[in-house]
């Protein structure tokens, strides 16, 4: 598939995407998630452009071509290394890198990038700029409503026109101030308020943006509650880690209007064991894959069967893709 073959995918795709979740949307994640939707948007969790250009870790680049769609996010403040690191993203095969400007950890902050760019949109502005000049990619950015006492209705619209003028076209907005004073990165994602109207707006203010909204989005009737409204994309986080069946399992159907590729979620394990043999081969252990396929019985009869077997056994020695087999034996059983 040629370069604008996949950028073309990827807008179509981002009309519901995953989200970049540290030490959860790993390569293996998203292989599994690609098994039950074909067409939406994925994500690698969070990579620092100082780790890809000072330390030279590019296997955080790793990704099988079957993710398609899938992005590259970065973070960092410095432009001539973001720049560097979208190269070499570009160079690994990501049409799309995305900037964070959300994060509010505290490792992130020391490193003033993150939330802490919704401070400074005319360097974030610059740092788009220098993104999109080093490589073909497509530079987009994930962002918040705003941070601390920022007044969103005034910040939110003065960054997105600081970004849309050095070419940025695609924007995902957490629908959340980041309190980057006095609460933990898990109390920012569930404390501040959703103010899913100003993201509304902010479409009707910039309709020639494609934006996307994330924060609390449980379901799929949700989702496309969202694209009725008229926002061009709908970002999933939490809900499609530990439901990911319910998100992504009829995604491609009820958002996409495409076939499935699985009816169920049998279906998904037995897509799943070609590759674990094959990463096992590559010296991978089994409890580096499955356990990110704890959550695909959830809400289902032997659902806790399923994350028993798996995460009791998934770490010992010898364990391989026949314990897939047991766990699944143990579903059908309770159900």
């Amino acid at each position: 598939m040629t370069d604008i073959a996949l950028k073309t995918r990827a807008l179509h795709a981002s009309r519901l995407s995953v989200a970049p979740m540290m030490d959860w949307t790993d390569r293996h994640c998203r292989f599994f998630h690609r098994q039950m939707s074909a067409q939406a948007l994925l994500y690698t969790e969070m990579v620092t452009a100082p780790a890809l250009v000072r330390g030279g870790a590019l296997h955080l680049l790793g990704h099988d071509p079957q993710e398609h769609p899938v992005a590259l996010q970065l973070g960092g403040s410095d432009p001539a290394e973001l720049a560097q690191a979208t190269r070499l993203g570009w160079e690994a095969g990501y049409t799309e890198v995305n900037l964070n400007c959300g994060c509010p950890s505290d490792r992130v902050q020391s490193g003033s990038f993150g939330a802490v760019l919704m401070e400074r949109p005319a360097h974030v502005a610059e740092i788009c700029a220098a993104m999109s000049a080093a490589s073909p990619a497509e530079v987009t950015v994930k962002c918040r409503i705003g941070v601390d006492d920022q007044t969103p209705e005034e910040v939110l619209p003065r960054f997105l026109s600081a970004i849309r003028a050095v070419g940025v076209r695609r924007v995902t907005i957490h629908a959340r101030k980041a309190w980057l004073q006095g609460l933990s990165p898990k109390e920012n994602r569930d404390i501040p308020p959703l103010d899913y109207a100003l993201v509304a707006a902010m479409k009707a203010e910039f309709p020639d943006l494609h934006i996307s909204v994330n924060g609390g989005v449980d379901d799929l009737d949700a989702a496309s509650g969202f694209l009725d409204m008229g926002l061009d994309g709908v970002m999933v986080g939490r809900a499609a880690y530990h439901r990911p069946w319910d998100i992504l399992g009829r995604a491609d159907s009820r958002i996409f209007g495409q076939p499935d590729p699985a009816q169920n979620r049998a279906e998904v394990v037995a897509r799943m064991q070609p590759y674990i043999e094959r990463q096992m081969g590559q010296g991978l252990r089994l409890a580096q894959i499955t356990r990110h396929m704890l959550g695909l019985f959830a809400g289902q009869p032997g659902a806790r069967q399923w994350r028993r077997v798996l995460s009791e056994n998934a770490h010992k020695p010898g364990a391989g893709p026949e314990l897939l087999d047991i766990a699944l034996a143990a579903v059908s059983q309770t159900a």
